[in-house]
C-alpha cells in the first residue's frame, strides 16, 4: 500500500496546481517607434482604455480577465507614450497628419492620411507614418514621384 501512495503522489507532481488557473497570455508587442498620434488617436485610445476598464470591471471569467488585463497593459502603455502631433500648417509638403492622393503607376489613384501606428487602416484610408509608402511621401510635394516595393507613384494632392 505504500507504493501506491508513492505512486499517486509522484502523478500529482505532473498535474497543474490550479486547472482554474487563466491561460498565459503572452504580451502584445510595443513598437519602438516614437508614439505620435493625431488628436482623434489619442480619443480613441482613451476610448480603448475606458471601454477595456468597464469591460473588465464587468467580468468575472479568469480567462477573459487575463486578456482584458493584457490588453489594458497595452493599452495604457500607448496612452502613457502617446505625442499628439498639430495637424498640419500648410498643405505645401506630405507630414504627420497630411491626407494626400496618390497616383499609382498601375493606374490605381489613392487617398491617404498620415496617422500614427495605432490608427492605421488603409483600408480606411490612414496609412501608419512608419509604413515605407509613407517614409518615402513624407517631405515630398505634389507632382513629386516616389518609388517603394519595386512601383512608381505621384503624388497629385495634398490637403
Amino acid at each position: 500500500m505504500a507504493w501506491a501512495r508513492y505512486i499517486y503522489s509522484m502523478s500529482r507532481a505532473f498535474v497543474k496546481e490550479d486547472d482554474d488557473a487563466p491561460e498565459e497570455r503572452a504580451e502584445r508587442p510595443i513598437s519602438s517607434a516614437p508614439n505620435l498620434v493625431t488628436a482623434d488617436g489619442l480619443a480613441a485610445i482613451e476610448a480603448e482604455v475606458a471601454r477595456l476598464t468597464q469591460s473588465l470591471a464587468a467580468t468575472e471569467d479568469r480567462d477573459t480577465r487575463a486578456r482584458l488585463n493584457r490588453d489594458l497593459r497595452y493599452w495604457n502603455a500607448r496612452l502613457g507614450s502617446a505625442h499628439v502631433q498639430p495637424a498640419p500648417a500648410d498643405n505645401e509638403i506630405v507630414r504627420f497628419g497630411a491626407t494626400l492622393t496618390i497616383h499609382r503607376d498601375d493606374g490605381r489613384k489613392q487617398t491617404f492620411r498620415i496617422v500614427g501606428e495605432d490608427e492605421a487602416d488603409p483600408e480606411r484610408g490612414t496609412l501608419s507614418y512608419v509604413s515605407p509608402l509613407a517614409q518615402a511621401l513624407m517631405g515630398k510635394s505634389e507632382g513629386d514621384s516616389v518609388r517603394v516595393a519595386g512601383a512608381d507613384a505621384e503624388i497629385v494632392a495634398i490637403s
